[in-house]
This record gives C-alpha cells, structure tokens and sequence, in this order.
C-alpha cells in the first residue's frame, strides 16, 4: 500500500458466503493493514450451519486455503469459535476488538468496491484527518450481473451502507443493525465529520452489492431473515419463489418486499474480481446454479414495464418526503409524550 495512507482494518463477518470470499479478499488485500473475518452463525441461523455454528458451502475451507495460499504479507486473521455467536453485535465486536488499524472499514463478503474508488477514499483520509466516519450508496445486484434492483425503500434510506469509521484506542463498536462506532468520549462517530453516501455518489464511488445475484444465495438469506421479525421476514421465502425465482410481480423484486421496487440494466463497469468470478462461473471453474435471464430480458424490453417503473421512480421523492415528515411528527409526539409539564 502507498506511504503516507492511513492503515486500514477490514473486519467481516460471513457464514456461507461462497462463492465470493476468496474474490472479497483478493479485492481488499492491496489495500489492507489487516483483514479479520469472523466466520459462523448465530442461533437464528442455525438451520444453515453445521450443528457447531459454521458455514456448510465451504467458505471456512477457503478462508483457510486463502490464509495458506494467497496471504503472503500475513494479513488475514481468521476468528472462529466452537459454537454460535450471540449475535451479530458481537461478532462485529470480536474484529473491532482485534482491530489495530487507523480505520475500521466493515465489509460483508459479497460487497465490492473499484479499487480507483478505495484509492480515492483513502486519500480523503489522507488529506482529511478530521473525518471521523463514512457510508456509500449501494447498487444491488439482481438475478445476475447485468441487472440492478432499485424500489422505495432504498430510497427512503436504505441505500445508503455505514460502513467506514475512524478507529483507535478506546473506541467501541456499538451495534451492527446500524453499524455504529462511538469515539472515547462516547460520540457516535457519525454526528462527528460524516461523509455521506450521496456525496461520495456524486464522485462515482459506490459500493456494489451482489446479494441477490444467485439464487441459492437468496434462499439462504431468505431461510435466515424468516426467523427474525421484521416486516418482509415472515414471507420472505414465498417472495423468494413467487417475485425471484419468478417475476409474478415485477413491482416487488426487492427482497424488502412491502415497498415497490423494480429492475433495471446495469450500464457501468464491475470491479475486476467480479469480473474475475464472471469468468470463472463462465468457465466452470465456478460451479454454482445462475438464475435464468429470459424473463428478465422479456420484462426489461416491455414497454409496459418501463412506463410503470418511470412513474414509481417519479413518485419515489414523494414517497421519502412523507416517510421523512412521518418520522419529524413520531418524533414530536415523543418528546410531547415524555414532557406532558412543557407540553
């Protein structure tokens, strides 16, 4: 890595993340100080593990075949235990606890960036010492890799990935569900100096999200997201069969399923080591079940379709603007609520 920037800890925590994890850290390598992945799963996710918590695609065998292979310079860190994790939270907590870089940068496994894009953040750390934490806006990827799925929800918010904060002695990571990092003195660090996905956007630099790419990747975060009890949890193994396996309704490909959403052709570049795993799905070299295309390519050339998605996106503003000033008046009633003498 060049003199001068900042070292940089990349912390990820992945069960059955095959078959990007040997592409994930190859992409970060050039890049890192250290990488240190925490692998296995929690109790919610234990009808997708073996009976002591960890991957059963094979990605603990890889992370030990790239840690033997491909880690010359010694940077990859691999923490595993004999059981589940609590949780997420403490996952993340087991590679902030290892982490001794200037930055802490959280990645999941099937997350990527252009490596002129991390060359480019690592430089505004660089020459801006005062950034405390950033985040960037995600495409999602979706049936395969010419496709994107974009909908409301990601556009409430949800876009948008916290993902990089500055780190040091006595700082904490907080939670996972969203990442939140708090300095010494107890500050979250994205109330601090935070660049924000948008701006990041305007300058070309995204984060690439492949999770919803292969099928058999889908039904695994479908299998797990059904145990918890979220909105677009309780169903989300029909939506994987009806609105992913199928397209019976076009307006609900996100896996977030209760806002509407919908596909369209990816125009850029992808990272080189996704270009690399292209070729080697293409070659065989890569053996894992790709979703059929023929329908998304009739959808997509549907005249029909393209005149139902540009009027959801029209009403996308809209739609933020509301959820925005709901959330202003729920804050309101709160604060009513909790000082009825003020009010």
């Amino acid at each position: 890595m060049e003199k001068g920037l900042p070292k940089i800890t990349f912390g990820i925590i992945v069960l059955n993340g095959e078959p990007f994890t040997r592409y994930c850290l190859r992409a970060l390598y050039p890049f890192a100080d250290e990488i240190i992945v925490v692998e296995g799963g929690t109790p919610k996710a234990a009808s997708l593990t073996t009976p002591d918590g960890h991957s059963t695609d094979g990605t603990l065998e890889s992370l030990h075949y790239f840690k033997e292979q491909e880690d010359p310079q010694e940077k990859v860190q691999i923490v595993v235990r004999d059981g589940f994790w609590i949780g997420k939270d403490e996952q993340s907590q087991a590679y902030a606890a290892r982490a001794t870089g200037d930055y802490l940068w959280q990645v999941d496994i099937d997350e990527f960036y252009r490596p002129q894009d991390i060359q480019v953040v690592l430089e505004m750390l660089r020459d801006d010492p005062t950034i405390t934490a950033m985040s960037f806006r995600q495409m999602t990827f979706w049936g395969g890799f010419d496709y994107v799925t974009d909908g409301w929800y990601l556009r409430r918010w949800a876009e948008i990935f916290h993902r990089l904060f500055k780190w040091g002695a006595d700082y904490e990571y907080v939670t996972h569900r969203p990442p939140t990092v708090h300095d010494p003195r107890g500050r979250d660090l994205r109330s601090l100096h935070w660049v924000n996905g948008h701006q990041l956007a305007r300058h070309g630099i995204y984060l690439y999200h492949y999770s919803l790419v292969f099928p058999k990747y889908v039904m695994d975060k479908c299998e797990y997201n059904r145990h918890h009890n979220w909105s677009h949890s309780q169903d989300a193994l029909k939506w994987a069969e009806n609105n992913y396996l199928q397209l019976k309704n076009p307006y609900r490909v996100h896996n977030v399923y209760s806002y509407p959403s919908w596909l369209s052709r990816f125009r850029g570049t992808h990272p080189p080591q996704i270009r690399q795993l292209m070729q080697d799905v293409q070659s065989g070299t890569v053996v894992l079940l790709a979703r059929p295309t023929t329908d998304i390519e009739r959808l997509l050339d549907s005249r029909r379709y393209r005149l139902g998605r540009a009027m959801l996106r029209a009403m996308a503003p809209l739609d933020a603007w509301l959820f925005r000033r709901r959330r202003d008046l729920i804050d309101v009633y709160l604060r009513i609520r909790s000082a009825p003498g003020r009010a």
